[in-house]
C-alpha cells in the first residue's frame, strides 16, 4: 500500500476530532493553528467561524469554504431508576439515518471529561414482529454509558453534546471513517493554503461552521467578507456500489475530484465550473461532473448571502456519507487539492462571470 499524497496526520487529527454544529470548538483549535503558519492573518467570529486572510496584489478576493461540523447529537433526557443503570436520550444535530445507529461506539462529551457509551441494540430473536418492522427513529435510540443511574445524573446532563466514535483508516485504496464530511475538504483548504504564495487575489480561507444544519455559517460569512467569487469545498454521493444503476452513483470512486454543476440548493455558475474543467483538462487531473439530486452545501450560503456572486464547487465522491464509515479514494482527494491548488494560483480578478 502506497503512501497516502497528502498530510494523512492532518487528515487523522481532522476525521478524529469531535465538532457538532455549534460546538466546532475542537476542530476550531486545529483549524486556527494550522491557518496561522500559512496565511497573513486569522479571525474567528461569533458564530465560531474560520476567516484565514492571504492577501493578494488586487482588492478583487475570493472565499474558499469548507464546514468544519460533523452530525451529532445533543442530550435530550437522562433515564433511569435510583437503584438501576442509567440510559441517555438523544436529539439529532444534523441529518442521520436511524437505521445505521445500532451497535455504534459513542462519546458523551460531558462538563468534567468524555464519557464513552454505547448505543443499545436488542438482540433480534428478543424482539416482536411489531418491533422488527418498525423503522427506526433517532427519539428511539437508547445510549447505554454503563453507570449506575446517579452517577450518570451527576456526571451528564441536558444539552451535552454526543458523537459518534471512530479512528480514521488505509482500507485498500480508500480512506475510511467518520467525519470526512467535511474534514476532507478542510484538509484541501488547509493544503492549498500551505502551497499558495503572492496570490493575484485576496484569499479567504473559510472554515465554516452549522452547515450540517442550514448553511448558516456560510450565510454569514457571505454578508461579513463580501468576497467577489465563492468556492466551497464539500463531499458528495457515490454511489457506484451493487444495488445501485449507473445513473444513480452521482459519482464514482478513482474517476477524480468532482465539479459541481448543481444540487437541490444551487445551479453553480456555468462559465465557473467551465473554467475549473478547462483548468483541470489543461493540468492533467482528473474530474467528473456531480448532479446531485438531493442535499445541499455551502455554495448556496454564499450566493444567497450578499447579492448575485458567481459560485463553484469542488466535490470529493464519498460513500456511505452520513455513516461512520465514510470512504473517499486517496487519488480523489489529491485530484481535489491539486485542483483547488491550480484554480487559486491562476485567478486574477480579470476573468468573466457575468452571464
Amino acid at each position: 500500500m502506497t503512501s497516502a499524497p497528502f498530510d494523512w496526520d492532518l487528515l487523522k487529527a481532522l476525521t478524529e476530532t469531535s465538532g457538532v454544529p455549534g460546538y466546532e470548538d475542537r476542530v476550531r483549535d486545529l483549524v486556527v493553528r494550522e491557518l496561522e503558519e500559512s496565511v497573513d492573518r486569522v479571525r474567528t467570529d461569533a458564530m465560531g467561524n474560520v476567516v484565514g486572510t492571504l492577501e493578494g496584489d488586487s482588492e478583487y478576493s475570493v472565499a474558499v469554504a469548507a464546514h468544519m461540523d460533523e452530525i451529532g447529537f445533543m442530550v435530550r433526557h437522562v433515564r433511569g431508576d435510583e437503584d438501576g443503570y442509567g440510559f441517555v436520550e438523544l436529539d439529532a444535530l444534523g441529518g442521520w439515518d436511524a437505521r445505521v445507529l445500532k451497535a455504534q461506539r459513542v462519546t458523551i462529551h460531558a462538563e468534567d471529561g468524555d464519557v464513552p457509551a454505547v448505543i443499545g441494540s436488542p438482540p433480534p430473536h428478543t424482539l416482536d414482529d411489531e418491533r422488527k418492522e418498525k423503522t427506526p427513529e433517532v427519539e428511539d435510540v437508547v445510549v447505554d454509558p454503563g453507570l449506575p443511574y446517579e452517577e450518570l445524573d451527576d456526571r451528564v446532563t441536558r444539552g451535552d453534546l454526543v458523537t459518534t466514535c471512530q479512528t480514521t483508516e488505509r482500507v485498500g485504496e480508500t480512506i475510511t471513517g467518520k467525519a470526512l464530511d467535511d474534514r476532507v475538504c478542510l484538509l484541501a483548504m488547509l493544503e492549498a493554503a500551505r502551497e499558495l504564495t503572492n496570490p493575484a487575489v485576496t484569499i479567504h480561507f473559510c472554515a465554516t461552521v452549522q452547515e450540517e444544519v442550514g448553511l448558516r455559517g456560510a450565510r454569514a460569512l457571505g454578508v461579513d467578507i463580501d468576497p467577489d467569487l465563492a468556492l466551497a469545498m464539500d463531499v458528495t454521493v457515490a454511489n457506484d456500489i451493487p444495488g445501485f444503476d449507473d445513473g444513480e452513483h452521482v459519482t464514482e470512486l478513482g474517476e477524480g475530484t468532482a465539479i459541481k454543476l448543481k444540487d437541490s440548493s444551487v445551479i453553480t455558475n456555468p462559465k465557473l465550473h467551465g473554467r475549473l474543467q478547462s483548468l483541470a483538462e489543461e493540468e492533467g487531473i482528473e474530474y467528473q461532473l456531480e448532479i446531485l439530486p438531493s442535499g445541499g452545501t455551502d455554495t448556496a450560503g454564499f450566493q444567497q448571502a450578499a447579492g448575485a456572486k458567481p459560485v463553484g464547487a469542488i466535490s470529493v465522491p464519498t460513500r456511505y456519507l452520513h455513516t461512520v464509515t465514510e470512504t473517499a479514494h486517496v487519488d480523489d482527494v489529491a485530484a481535489t487539492i491539486d485542483l483547488l491548488e491550480a484554480f487559486l494560483a491562476t485567478e486574477d480578478g480579470q476573468y468573466e462571470y457575468t452571464l
